[in-house]
């Protein structure tokens, strides 16, 4: 179910565009702008941008984009397909995502103020581009995007962040940071060069990262080479060998490290590595990064559930529970998965509805197996599992979903090395999928006999779709050859001597391949099998009983009859020493352990004292550091040996004193119930006090991401209307100085011009008409009737009105009582849209043309 490497996508036409994916909220609008004011048009990319938009009110996010980039910008269309070079934005209300080259837009599922539309957008571009998918987090509220980015991470994708300290508000970007995924930090002005200097320094692939089949030889030829050194800084710092790997899944990995450092070869990155460990920590994490998915490959599942389950079911003992071990569970999807199905088959079937599961997952990642232990995934995990099981296994959590307790605690997670840590045994049932085809030849040979040890006889190993057995085939023989599905079969025959001590050890401090004997050989290998035969029968039946514990006490193993000292706990399951250990032992081991930790002798704990079904046991233990072999150094181990009953004389005496003791014992366990009752009482109350406090609580909680996300959506919008108002207080000033030019140019003709609306209005007027007609500021907006004039022209508004009706001019001459005369010409007012809007009137002075045309008829007249 998980690889420790992803592979491409095959989808050709992803291959051709690689998308962009942009997330932002508050004060995103103008990182979006620097973003793309940067952005060459011509880059072969796409962008897909997701902004908290106001879903009641009509976005601008696209015209206010597109000022500042040539790239074209629009609205995101559903089923469109992605283009090169353009930048498809959110529209109000929906969930943007990519689906097989296509935009898809959908109608959010959750309520207002639960919507996480960015890890919507990033979450499909993982499952639709791959490692070719990038991410950019800008500007915002709360931490939208940050379960998206881990699943681009996932998939071996490039993340880059604004700035916190250039954001307007950080919290999304330090929601980012915080997850550990982030490849690059900067202002984003200075992202698009990020990303563009990244995909240049790329190497050309013509293969995806799919595993040689064939069984290609792992690094031969890396020996004495950079990566050689790579590998030996990595084992260093890890424990972990990487150079048992497949080269091409490991290759990809450290080229996009030194893409992303800018460094051109492998030993430049080498020696980068001997002087940075924290670039060691994140090269071993992202060679670790696994794909997986619930119920991915869907038939496997369905015959899990009808046929394999069940037939475990059947053939196990009464009283005991099935095992199940998941190797490389990743994020835990699959361990998940795995208890889901069973706990539907035994619903299905009512005779096995008490019988219990309890399923082993384990990985090298510490990210991967916390991410596991919260058990908390994004919506988008809708995708691939029903609404069916969502509804019954999960609870919804802050726009994502959160597995159900039941399930949960059906499984243990371990961080656990499969090839160097001891193995999970007596299991019913083994996946491991997906994850050898990663490892050469020589590797999966040392590690099918190792599963093979651990199953049960009868038990099942699961593989994944590309991976087989080998010429293991007188270990396993296939259920369904298909699915991959295999029976552990009960021959020993090809177990060598050394195989647990070949298998369990560091591989590079052992032979690489165990030499096939010569069919010439003598028959010493019966005799060695014979030896190591009854050397185990000794051990198992003169051996005292003792077991291996590590540093926090978990059990590692245990030799011989344990039952007289330990006990499993009540409740979950658990394999800790100190929770199984018997009333009496606890106290003085606890101590010892302590102390033979930081000690190199061992630690004697002579006659102490347990109850055994109410008989007392008198026991000697012994408790040492282990030194030797390395792969069990830093453990302990805990030796129990049983003491002779005394004498009966002696005997009898003893009885008397611990009678005595008893009846002491039995007062003070008294009290101690009564206070116990006491104290159980009082944690109720708190208990239910703490559950009203909590569901008030969750109530705020709600309230407060429901106020968060409106004040996101407002704060866009807000962003956008400081926008257009700008743009619309730079055309008042340009209208202002127009009108200024426009008032000086009136001015200037020295024409006396008056402007009346379609009721006769006065609209505007010059500085000349003003001694015509009495006119000053505030007669703006007065009817032309109320106004006073020197001209002697009663019929003025009549003419204008008539003007008004037949749009054609009128011009009469006038006389005014201060012995001046006008022409006064009166024609519609026509806007620039053929719109009549009232009327101008204008008044030339012709006074003297009347004084020389008067002098002129009196001249004639002489």
């Amino acid at each position: 179910m998980t690889s420790a490497v992803p592979v491409d996508p095959a989808d050709p036409l992803l291959e051709a565009v690689r998308i962009v994916g942009i997330g932002a909220s508050a004060g995103g609008l103008a990182a979006l702008e620097e973003f793309l004011a940067q952005t060459p048009p011509d880059t072969g990319m796409a962008f897909m941008v997701v902004q908290h938009l106001d879903p009641t009110q009509k976005a601008m996010l696209a015209e206010l984009l597109q000022r500042v980039t040539s790239m074209p910008v629009r609205e995101a269309k559903n089923g469109g397909r992605v283009a090169p070079n353009q930048v498809y934005v959110i529209p109000p209300n929906t969930e943007l995502s990519l689906n097989g080259g296509l935009l898809r837009l959908a109608t959010p599922s959750e309520p207002r103020g639960m919507r996480l539309p960015i890890n919507i957008l990033f979450s499909s571009l993982a499952s639709a581009q791959g490692e070719r998918a990038i991410a950019v987090v800008l500007s915002g509220m709360g931490s939208d995007g940050t379960l998206g980015l881990q699943a681009i991470k996932a998939v071996g994708g490039l993340i880059l962040v604004q700035q916190p300290d250039t954001a307007q508000f950080d919290s999304m970007p330090h929601s980012a940071i915080a997850s550990g995924c982030v490849d690059f930090i900067a202002p984003p002005a200075a992202l698009p060069s990020h990303i563009l200097n990244y995909i240049a320094r790329l190497p050309e692939h013509t293969k995806t990262d799919a595993p040689d089949h064939n069984g290609s030889t792992s690094h031969a030829d890396a020996q004495g080479s950079p990566l050689e050194e790579i590998f030996k800084l990595l084992q260093a710092r890890t424990r972990h060998d990487f150079s048992n790997y497949k080269p091409n899944t490991v290759h990809r990995r450290i080229e996009r490290r030194m893409a992303i450092h800018g460094l051109a070869t492998p030993a430049l990155y080498a020696e980068f590595l001997q002087h940075n460990m924290q670039e060691v920590d994140l090269l071993f994490k992202e060679l670790l990064i696994g794909v997986t998915s619930f119920f991915r490959d869907g038939p496997v599942w369905q015959q899990l559930a009808s046929v394999t389950l069940p037939e475990l079911l059947a053939r196990r003992a009464p009283g005991d529970k099935l095992r199940a071990w998941v190797i490389g569970c990743s994020t835990g999807e699959e361990a998940y998965s795995l208890a889901m199905v069973f706990t539907e088959a035994t619903e299905r079937l009512p005779k096995y509805r008490d019988c219990e599961l309890q399923i082993f997952a384990s990985d090298l990642s510490s990210d991967a197996i916390a991410t596991a232990r919260r058990g908390q995934y994004p919506s988008s995990i809708s995708d691939t599992v029903s609404p069916g099981r969502l509804a019954q296994f999960f609870t919804p959590h802050n726009g994502s979903y959160r597995i159900g307790k039941r399930i949960r605690d059906m499984v243990l997670f371990a961080q656990h090395d499969v090839i160097l840590d001891p193995p999970f045994t007596k299991l019913d049932l083994l996946s491991c999928r997906n994850l050898m085809i990663y490892f050469d030849a020589a590797l999966q040979r040392r590690l099918l006999p190792l599963f093979h040890y651990s199953l049960k006889p009868g038990g099942v190993m699961l593989l994944g779709s590309s991976e087989t057995v080998g010429r293991f085939n007188q270990l396993f023989i296939p259920l369904e050859s298909k699915l991959r599905l295999y029976l552990r079969q009960d021959s020993t025959g090809a177990n060598t001597p050394d195989f647990l001590l070949t298998s369990l050890p560091p591989l590079s401090r052992i032979k690489k391949e165990l030499p096939m004997p010569p069919p010439s050989a003598p028959d010493s290998t019966a005799m060695e099998n014979l030896q190591t035969a009854a050397d185990r029968v000794l051990l198992q039946v003169y051996a005292p009983p003792a077991v291996v514990v590590n540093s926090t006490g978990d059990i590692i193993y245990i030799s011989g009859r344990t039952g007289k000292y330990l006990e499993p706990a009540a409740g979950k399951a658990n394999w800790n020493f100190h929770a199984m250990v018997r009333e009496g032992l606890r106290a003085p081991l606890a101590e010892a352990l302590k102390l033979a930790a930081t000690q190199s002798e061992a630690v004697q704990l002579p006659h102490l004292r347990t109850q055994l079904s109410g008989v007392a046991q008198i026991v000697d233990v012994t408790v040492q550091t282990i030194r030797e072999p390395a792969a069990l150094q830093g453990m302990l181990m805990i030796v129990f040996r049983d003491v002779a009953a005394a004498p009966t004389g002696r005997r009898k005496a003893q009885t008397a004193l611990e009678a005595a003791h008893a009846a002491e014992v039995q007062q003070c366990r008294d009290e101690i119930q009564t206070l116990r009752e006491e104290t159980r009482a009082s944690k109720e109350e708190l208990q239910s006090a703490n559950e009203e406090l909590q569901s008030t609580n969750e109530e705020l909680q709600s309230a407060n991401e429901e106020l968060t996300t409106s004040k996101e959506e407002m704060q866009s919008m807000n962003e956008e209307l400081q926008t257009i108002n700008a743009e619309m207080q730079s055309k008042l000033d340009d209208l202002a100085l127009a009108q200024s030019d426009l008032k000086n140019l009136l001015n200037s003709t020295d024409i006396a011009m008056l402007f009346l609306d379609k009721k006769l209005n006065v609209r505007r007027y010059t500085e000349r008409a003003s001694k015509i007609i009495s006119l000053r500021e505030s007669d703006i907006g007065r009817p032309l009737s109320d106004l006073t004039t020197s001209l002697q022209y009663p019929t003025l508004q009549d003419d204008t009105n008539e003007t008004l009706r037949t749009l054609v001019f009128s011009e009469k001459q006038i006389f005014t009582s201060d012995a001046r005369w006008f022409s006064v010409r009166i024609m519609p007012y026509r806007r620039i849209d053929n719109v009549i809007d009232g009327a101008v009137i204008t008044f030339v002075d012709i006074t003297e043309t009347k004084e020389l045309e008067s002098r002129l008829r009196k001249d004639q007249a002489e």
